[in-house]
């Protein structure tokens, strides 16, 4: 089976663009095995954290260290059902969401960084299976969501290019 389309990154008019600096992260190669790799690669980071860190803030009105986390979850899940819904042609325009407000009614400061770690290895594997069972023609499908026009195969690379933003974000100015 030829899979070399799963490296064509999206085009300027496949995703509004405030994304393009997450998907300018993500190298050229098959994003699929590009999100699979993330998983250990940030499970390796995320775990090398002592629970000590965990309600780290950089600065007074910044997300903690757990909040991070979990916000990286939050926009797994919330990136990938724009996903699955676009692949099934459902043309239903999707609402945006308030990371913001996410955060701040989560409470992931309850919980340890272990147990967000683990959530985000959940929701990774489980986007990596949905793009993986994609073929190009899904990949290619496009859905409004906030109001912009968006692929799936954009939504993957913002995915991956989003959780490299996030990480560089803890190394450097968290850490």
């Amino acid at each position: 089976m030829n899979t070399t389309w799963r490296a064509t990154r999206p085009g300027p008019d496949e995703f509004a663009p405030f994304y393009a600096g997450y998907i300018a992260r993500v190298p050229d190669s098959d994003i699929i095995a590009t999100m699979d790799s993330q998983i250990g690669e940030t499970s390796k980071f995320l775990r090398s954290l002592p629970e000590s860190v965990g309600d780290h803030r950089y600065a007074p009105e910044k997300w903690s260290i757990r909040e991070v986390i979990g916000h990286m979850a939050d926009a797994e899940r919330v990136f990938t059902y724009r996903a699955l819904r676009f692949s099934r042609a459902d043309e239903t325009p999707v609402e945006g969401f308030d990371e913001n407000s996410y955060v701040a009614n989560a409470s992931f400061n309850r919980r340890s960084l272990d147990d967000l770690t683990g959530e985000f290895e959940h929701l990774r594997k489980a986007s990596v299976h949905l793009f993986g069972s994609l073929d190009e023609s899904a990949m290619t499908k496009r859905g409004v969501a906030n109001g912009v026009e968006i692929s799936v195969r954009a939504l993957a690379f913002i995915l991956a290019g989003h959780e490299r933003h996030h990480i560089e974000i803890l190394r450097t100015r968290y850490l």
